[in-house]
């Protein structure tokens, strides 16, 4: 007989495994390679001590003169406070009757909510990886036709979001009901609202404003990170390369961003991450002179292979950009790997109070670390197709 015991069972010993290792292997290319570890956790925060520059203590000299003096390496501290991921499924119990004497419709009311879950968190999470950890979505404008957003690629239809400028909030856990991709506007439930126009008017996933885990936008653009000051000159290795206004992207154009990164930081880029517009642009300049080479990636992706180096479009990375990156010095650091949520009594499963309704909470305690921005490189400006 199926009941709210077997569900917390069936979650803690069967789903958990599987969810977890989509979430962190399948659910985006970029993800898949970057390196997960528990290291360098302290408490709420990450503290990773990283190297500047090289060894000093090098040089050359006579037979008979002195040895070149100690000079250590030097190490700056990023300091970044781990950043709390959910996930929740919510099953009432009427589904639960129902399907109490049939195993089978249990199993598949199970399977279809955590595929929810699974794309739900997965559209997010991407999403975060090329966000800068404020949590905004995009900027919007009202309309007598719903929110005019300037980045619609971050909305799908089920979000729960929150409108808002830096001192009101016009509309608070609204869900998206519709959206019209093509004029980027969306529709959400509720009693309609105007947004005040001389104030810009931004919208977040609901209640996530200034939490998100600090994606590439932020290595690039925010002018603190992990704690540092970048605009500080003794923090001038902070900066990552850039080149605006890049037009057609050439071979000899992605080789020379590549070759100007690592004569400047002997860092090597790994892995390349372009729009679809742009890669689509790419691919037909490489079919005028050779075939196309592609390669297999972990996780059951393909990509474009340039020189070895494969080529990704992302739906999330920016219109007409080429991020370059070196994923050895990229690392999510975490509390511990999803786990769900347990009440006192061990349960997964918890009714909502006064509701014939159970929920169940996934939870990741973590953030995404570069130890070496110098060692990246951002292309704009970028023709799509």
């Amino acid at each position: 007989m199926v009941t709210t015991q077997t569900a917390d069972d069936v979650l803690k010993s069967y789903y958990l495994n599987a969810v977890s290792d989509q979430l962190n292997k399948s659910a985006n290319p970029l993800l898949a390679r970057i390196k997960q570890t528990t290291s360098d956790v302290w408490g709420r925060d990450v503290r990773k001590a990283v190297r500047i520059g090289i060894n000093g203590g090098i040089s050359a000299g006579t037979e008979t003169g002195d040895l070149p003096k100690a000079s250590g390496n030097r190490y700056a501290q990023f300091v970044a406070p781990l950043k709390n991921l959910y996930g929740t499924i919510e099953i009432s119990d009427k589904a639960i009757r129902a399907s109490r004497s049939n195993e089978g419709a249990f199993v598949n009311l199970l399977n279809d909510e955590m595929e929810g879950l699974v794309k739900g968190a997965s559209f997010n999470f991407g999403r975060m990886l090329f966000g800068d950890g404020t949590g905004i979505l995009s900027t919007a404008v009202s309309t007598t036709e719903g929110l005019l957003v300037e980045d619609i690629q971050n909305f799908a239809e089920g979000m729960v979001v929150d409108v808002m400028n830096d001192t009101e909030v016009y509309a608070e856990a609204r869900t998206v009901i519709t959206m019209d991709r093509q004029r980027k506007r969306i529709w959400l439930d509720g009693d309609t609202f105007a947004v005040n126009e001389t104030m810009k008017a931004y919208v977040v996933l609901h209640g996530s404003k200034g939490m998100e885990i600090t994606g590439l936008k932020a290595l690039f653009t925010a002018p603190t990170l992990y704690g540092l000051d970048r605009n500080d000159y003794l923090n001038y290795w902070l900066k990552p390369y850039t080149a605006d206004r890049v037009g057609e992207l050439t071979e000899v154009k992605l080789q020379t961003a590549i070759d100007t990164v690592e004569e400047r930081t002997g860092g090597k880029i790994d892995f390349i991450v372009t729009s679809p517009g742009v890669r689509r642009a790419f691919a037909e300049t490489l079919s005028k002179y050779r075939s196309i080479d592609t390669m297999d990636l972990e996780g059951g992706f393909s990509a474009l292979s340039f020189n070895g180096i494969p080529v990704v479009a992302d739906r999330f990375c920016p219109k007409n950009t080429v991020f370059l990156l070196s994923t050895p010095d990229f690392a999510l650091h975490q509390l511990c790997d999803w786990q769900w949520l347990e009440g006192e009594d061990g349960k997964i499963l918890k009714q909502i109070p006064g509701k014939p309704v159970y929920t169940a909470t996934l939870v990741k305690y973590a953030e995404l670390m570069c130890y070496r921005p110098c060692g990246q490189a951002m292309l704009t400006g970028v023709t799509e197709k």
